[in-house]
C-alpha cells in the first residue's frame, strides 16, 4: 500500500481517540518529544488508536537489512505491546521531519536505538499515568502487560482506552526503562513485517514504477574514458513503439512506449567514440599498481616509532602482496528511476539508499529549489553500496527535463555491470618483522587504489599492539567509476590482513588465534598509539569461535581462523575444508559476533549469514576485466558468483553483552575470505595473494 504523510495523518485522524507521539529519532541525547497538536510539529510518529493499534513511521530505506522491522521491534519492547498489535509505515523522503534518512555504513539502528526506546518507555509511562488517575491510585502500584495497564486491585485498562487521556499529560521528562531481563521481544526471532506481501508480491519496487503519460526509456553509456562523437538514430526511430533517440552528456537515450520495443530498437543504434588518450585496460591498471608501489609521493596514513630501523633489526622480515580486482554490485534489480520535470515541480520515485542526497543533486542539476522536488521511496531489489550513488537517478531527471515526459530510466543488466560503479581495484603490499621469540616489532602497509580514496584503516588492528608501524596509501585516479561496496575498502583488506598474520604466526611458530590474543593483550596493558576498537571485545569473539568451532580439535578437518573489525562490530570466523577428490571444498563456517544488543534474532543470523556467503562468493570468483575502456563480462552467465550447491553450513553465534547495538550489515563479511583462504592452506600448503582464488 502507497502511503503519504498526508494519508497516513488523514487514516489515524479516522478514529475517535487518537494518542500520536512525535519524537526526534536525531536529537543527540535522545528523543526530544512532544503531543502533537499540529502534523507538521513531528520528524516521526507513534500513534495509538482507541482499538489499541500502534503505528510507527519508519524513516530509514529497507534494502534486506532487516531495519523497518527492527525499528518497530525497539518501540513495542519498551512500550509493552504484543508484537502483533505494530504496524509500521515507509516513510518517503520528507527533510523537514526527517534527518539522516539513508541507509549505509550499518549505522541505522546504532543511530536510533536511544530514540525508539525512550519513545516506547514514554508512552508506556504516560499509559501508566492515564490509568493512576482514573482510578485514583499511586502511578507506582500500576505496571503493564501487552498493550494493558494493570492496576493493584484488579483494574485492567487497554492503552486505546486511555489513549485520549494520556495525550493531555505531559512527556516525562525522564523514563525508566525496561530490565534486559524482562525483554519479551528483543533478542527473539522475529519476522520481517513485509515477509508476507513481499512472498506474494505485493511491493512496488523501483523497476515496477507505473505513472500516468509514463515513459521508459533505456540509455547508452561510453567506454570508460571515452567520449561521444556521432551517433546514427535514423533507423531506430522508424521502430515500433519508438518516441525519440536524444543524446546528452555523452550519452544517448532511446525513449519509447515499453523496454521490450527499446530494447530491439537499440540493436540498430550506432555510436562513436573516441578519446585523447589510450582507453584503460587491465594491462592499464597493473602499470598503475606497480608504479603506485614504487612511487614516492605516498601519503602517509600512520607512523608509530621507527619502521626502517625496527626492520633492519628484525630476526626474520615476512612480506606478501595481495591484489584484488574491480568487481560489480551485482544487485538482483539492476538500476532504475523515475522522473516527471514540470514547471514548478518534480516528482521522484525509486530505489535509493540516499534519498536526500538524490534531491540536493537533482536540485542543482536542473536549477530548481528542493523543495519542489518530492521523492518517493519504492522497495528495492538490493543495493550493497551501488545505490549509495545517484548517478541512475540523475540521469531520468535530466532525460525527463529534455523531453519533457514522465519517465522511467532502465538498465538492462548489461548496462548494470558494464557501466559501474564498482568495488575499487587494490594491491597492498605487507611487511612484518619479528624477533628471536617470534613477537612482532615492526609492521608496514602500502595500499595503492584506483578510486579508491585511503585504501588502509591505519587504526585497525593489529596496530596498537606493534611498537613501529608505518602504513602509507597512494590513491591512483582512472576514468573507471567507483564507489562503496559492502563494507567499504574493509572488505578486501580485512581477508590481506588476516591472510598475512596467519603468515606471520607460521613463521613466528605460533599457533595463529594464540599470537592474536597476545597481540591484544599487549593493545589492552600498554597500547601504542591511538586505536580505534576495544581488546577485550575483540577477544572475546576470539576465544567464543575457538570454543564453538572446536579449534584444531576435529580430525580430518582443515580449519582457518580470521577476525576483524568494522562498522564499530567485531566478527571472528572459523572456516573447515576438507579435500574431496582432490579438491579443497569449504564445509562449514562458524561466526561469532559482537554486535551489541541483538534486536532480531532471525535478522541478525540473516545479515551474519548473507554476509558470509557473499564474501565468500565474491572472494572466490568474481572478477571484471577490462580492455580499451570496455568491461567484461556483463551477466551472470559469465560472470561467476556462489551457487546455492557450494554455500557450506554457517552456524552464527552473538556474544551476549547488552551494549547498545552496533552495525551488522557488513561487519561479517571482510573476514570471510581470510578464514577461508586461511582453511585452504591448512589443507593444501596454497597460500593466496589475489582475489578470486579461481
Amino acid at each position: 500500500m502507497k502511503t503519504t504523510r498526508r494519508n497516513f495523518i488523514q487514516q489515524t485522524a479516522l478514529f475517535t481517540s487518537v494518542f500520536t507521539l512525535g519524537f526526534d529519532w536525531f536529537e543527540s541525547k535522545g528523543a526530544a518529544m512532544a503531543i502533537a497538536n499540529e502534523p507538521g510539529r513531528f520528524n516521526a510518529f507513534l500513534s495509538i488508536d482507541a482499538l489499541g493499534k500502534i503505528r510507527l513511521y519508519s524513516p530509514n530505506p529497507e534494502i534486506g537489512q532487516g531495519i523497518k522491522t527492527a525499528f518497530p521491534v525497539v518501540v513495542a519492547e519498551e512500550l509493552d505491546v504484543d508484537w502483533k498489535q505494530v504496524e509500521v509505515l515507509q516513510a518517503n523522503l520528507d527533510t523537514q521531519n526527517f534527518e539522516r534518512q539513508l541507509t549505509g555504513g550499518s549505522g541505522a539502528l546504532k543511530h536510533s536505538w536511544e530514540r525508539l526506546r525512550k519513545a516506547g518507555a514514554s508512552v508506556r509511562q504516560m499509559m501508566v499515568q492515564a490509568a493512576a488517575n482514573q482510578w485514583k491510585v499511586d502511578a507506582s502500584t500500576c505496571k503493564t502487560s501487552k498493550g494493558f495497564v494493570l492496576g493493584p486491585s484488579g483494574q485492567k485498562a487497554s492503552y486505546g482506552s486511555l489513549a485520549a487521556e494520556a495525550a493531555k499529560l505531559p512527556v516525562p521528562a525522564t523514563v525508566t526503562y525496561k530490565d534486559r531481563k524482562d525483554y519479551q521481544i528483543i533478542g527473539t526471532r522475529v519476522r520481517g513485517v513485509d515477509n508476507k506481501s513481499i512472498v506474494t508480491g505485493k511491493p512496488v519496487f523501483g523497476i515496477d514504477v507505473r505513472k500516468p503519460g509514463m515513459v521508459f526509456a533505456q540509455i547508452v553509456r561510453p567506454p570508460f574514458g571515452a567520449t561521444l562523437k556521432s551517433f546514427s538514430a535514423e533507423d531506430v526511430k522508424k521502430m515500433p513503439g519508438i518516441i525519440d533517440v536524444v543524446s546528452f552528456k555523452n550519452k544517448v537515450a532511446i525513449v519509447g512506449t515499453s523496454t521490450y520495443e527499446i530494447m530491439q530498437a537499440r540493436q540498430n543504434l550506432t555510436c562513436s567514440y573516441g578519446s585523447e588518450a589510450p582507453l584503460e585496460g587491465n594491462d592499464t591498471h597493473q602499470a598503475w599498481f606497480d608504479a603506485g608501489m614504487k612511487s614516492d609521493k605516498a601519503t602517509l596514513q600512520r607512523k608509530d616509532g621507527d619502521f626502517a630501523k625496527a626492520i633492519s633489526e628484525a630476526t626474520k622480515v615476512i612480506e606478501a602482496t595481495y591484489e584484488c580486482p574491480f568487481i560489480s554490485h551485482s544487485p538482483m534489480e539492476p538500476m532504475n528511476f523515475f522522473a516527471d520535470v514540470k514547471p514548478g515541480s518534480v516528482l521522484l520515485a525509486g530505489p535509493t539508499q540516499v534519498p536526500q542526497p538524490a534531491q540536493k543533486a537533482i536540485a542543482t542539476l536542473l536549477g530548481v529549489p528542493e523543495n519542489t522536488i518530492q521523492v518517493e521511496l519504492t522497495k528495492m531489489g538490493g543495493g550493497f553500496g551501488r545505490r549509495l550513488s545517484n548517478d541512475f537517478a540523475l540521469e531520468a531527471a535530466e532525460l525527463s527535463s529534455i523531453i519533457k515526459m514522465p519517465v522511467l530510466v532502465m538498465w538492462t543488466r548489461e548496462d548494470d555491470m558494464g557501466g559501474g560503479t564498482y568495488r575499487p581495484a587494490v594491491r597492498y603490499h605487507f611487511k612484518a618483522g619479528i624477533d628471536a621469540k617470534g613477537n612482532i616489532t615492526a609492521f608496514y602497509l602500502r595500499g595503492v587504489g584506483l578510486n579508491a580514496g585511503n585504501s588502509t584503516r591505519q587504526d585497525n588492528f593489529p596496530v596498537g599492539a606493534i611498537d613501529h608501524v608505518l602504513i602509507e596509501s597512494v590513491d591512483q585516479k582512472s576514468a573507471v567509476t567507483t564507489g562503496p561496496w559492502r563494507a567499504p575498502i574493509t572488505n578486501f583488506l580485512g581477508f590481506a590482513e588476516q591472510a598475512f598474520l596467519d603468515e606471520v604466526a607460521e613463521a613466528a611458530g605460533k599457533d595463529p588465534i594464540q599470537m592474536r590474543l597476545d597481540l591484544l593483550a599487549r593493545v589492552k596493558s600498554n597500547p601504542v598509539g591511538k586505536i580505534t576498537y576495544e581488546p577485550d571485545r575483540f577477544a572475546e569473539v576470539i576465544k567464543q569461535v575457538a570454543e564453538k568451532s572446536q579449534w584444531k580439535k576435529k580430525p580430518g578437518v582443515h580449519q582457518g581462523f580470521s577476525v576483524y573489525y568494522s562498522h564499530f562490530s567485531y566478527v571472528a570466523q572459523v572456516a573447515e575444508v576438507q579435500v574431496k577428490n582432490g579438491k579443497a571444498q569449504v564445509t562449514q563456517v562458524t561466526a561469532v559476533t559482537d554486535c551489541g544488543e541483538v534486536i532480531n534474532l532471525s535478522g541478525a543470523e540473516n545479515q551474519v549469514k548473507g554476509a558470509i556467503i557473499d564474501g565468500m562468493g565474491h572472494a572466490m570468483f568474481a572478477k571484471l576485466n577490462f580492455q580499451a575502456g570496455v568491461t567484461s563480462p556483463t551477466n551472470f552467465n559469465s560472470y561467476r558468483m556462489i551457487r546455492g550447491n557450494e554455500v557450506p553450513k554457517i552456524d552464527a553465534y552473538f556474544v551476549d553483552n547488552g551494549i547498545s547495538p552496533t552495525g551488522l550489515g557488513e561487519p561479517a563479511l571482510p573476514p570471510t575470505g581470510g578464514s577461508i583462504a586461511n582453511a585452504i592452506y591448512a589443507a593444501t600448503k596454497k597460500r593466496f595473494y589475489k582475489q578470486p582464488f579461481y
